[in-house]
C-alpha cells in the first residue's frame, strides 16, 4: 500500500474501502471488518450513507489501533452551515465511536458551504478533524472556495475512472495542491468495466483482472481510490494492485476510454440540486 501526503502534512492511504450503498447495519459491519482484516487502513463513509454506527462497530471489533485507521465521513446538505456543521459533526463522531475523525469532508456544494466551511476550519484548529476537504466540488466552485478560504481543502472527491478521466479538473487540483479522491472508481459496473475488452487485454498482461487495471490506472495517476464491495473476494481482489506498474502505453489506452462526461448525476443540472436539497437525512 502507498500512502499519500496531503497538502498539510497528513499521511492518507492511496487505496481505501467506501460503504456507499450498504445501509444494512450487519452487511456493512461485516464488510468494514473483512476490509480491515484484508489491509484496508482507509475506510469512507457518511452522515448519508446511515452506516456510521456499523463503521464504527467494526473498527472497534477489529481491533486495530486507532491511530492506524485514516477515518473519513462527510456533512449533508441539510446540515451546510455554520451551527449546523458543528451540530452534525458531533453526531458523526458519536455514531462512529470515535474521539477525532482523519477527514471530514463537504458533500455536496450546496447550501450555506462556506459557513460550513468555517465550522469545519474552527474543528481542524482544536484538532478534532485532522484534514478538511470537499466532494463533488466543480473546478470553478474549488478554485472560489480556495480564494475565500483560511484553509485549502486537502481532498477533493469526485467521480474518477476510466470514462470519467476527468484531466483538466485533476490539474486544477494539483495547481492548488489539493488531493484528488475517486468516488465510484469503477463506474458502478457501468460499460461492462469488469469485461471490458481493452481493461481485460490490459489487465490480462500483468495477471490481473480488468477492474484491477481500471483501480491501478487511477493510482498511477496520483489518485486515491475507495472501491466497494460486500463480497470479501471481491474486497481482497480490489486491495491487489500494488504489485505491478503499467506502463504509459497501457495507462494512456485506458486514459483514451474517457466518454468527457461522468456517468452520474449532473451536478451544474436545476433538477439535481432539487432533488439533492430535499433529500433530508433527519428531522
Amino acid at each position: 500500500m502507498d500512502y499519500v501526503t496531503l497538502n498539510n502534512g497528513v499521511k492518507m492511504p492511496m487505496e481505501g474501502f467506501g460503504v456507499f450503498q450498504i445501509p444494512e447495519a450487519d452487511v456493512c459491519e461485516q464488510a468494514v471488518c473483512d476490509a480491515l482484516s484484508t489491509g484496508y487502513r482507509l475506510i469512507d463513509t457518511a452522515a448519508a450513507y446511515f452506516n456510521e454506527e456499523a463503521v464504527g462497530a467494526a473498527i472497534k471489533k477489529s481491533g486495530i489501533p486507532r491511530e492506524e485507521i485514516f477515518v473519513t465521513t462527510k456533512l449533508w446538505i441539510q446540515d451546510a452551515s455554520y451551527e449546523g456543521a458543528k451540530k452534525a459533526f458531533e453526531v458523526s463522531v458519536r455514531k462512529l465511536g470515535l474521539d477525532y475523525i482523519d477527514l471530514y469532508l463537504i458533500h455536496q456544494p450546496m447550501s450555506d458551504y462556506y459557513g460550513a466551511w468555517r465550522a469545519m476550519e474552527e474543528l481542524y484548529a482544536q484538532q478534532k478533524i485532522r484534514a478538511i476537504g470537499v466532494c463533488n466540488f466543480s473546478s470553478d466552485r474549488l478554485a472560489d472556495l480556495c480564494a475565500n478560504a483560511n484553509v485549502i481543502p486537502a481532498v477533493n472527491q469526485v467521480e474518477l475512472h476510466p470514462f470519467s478521466a476527468r484531466t483538466e479538473a485533476i490539474e486544477v487540483m494539483r495547481e492548488y495542491h489539493i488531493q484528488p479522491e475517486a468516488w465510484g472508481p469503477m463506474a458502478e459496473g457501468k460499460h461492462g468495466i469488469f469485461t471490458h475488452p481493452v481493461l481485460t487485454k490490459i489487465g490480462a498482461k500483468y495477471g490481473k483482472t480488468a477492474a484491477q487495471a481500471a483501480l491501478r490506472w487511477n493510482v498511477q495517476r496520483g489518485v486515491v481510490i475507495i472501491p466497494k464491495s460486500i463480497h470479501k473476494e471481491r474486497i481482497e481482489e480490489n486491495l491487489d494492485i500494488w504489485d505491478f506498474d503499467m506502463d504509459e502505453n497501457d495507462l494512456a489506452a485506458i486514459s483514451k476510454l474517457d466518454l468527457g462526461r461522468g456517468e452520474f448525476d449532473d451536478r451544474s443540472a436545476a433538477a439535481t440540486a432539487k432533488w439533492l436539497n430535499g433529500w433530508r437525512i433527519h428531522d
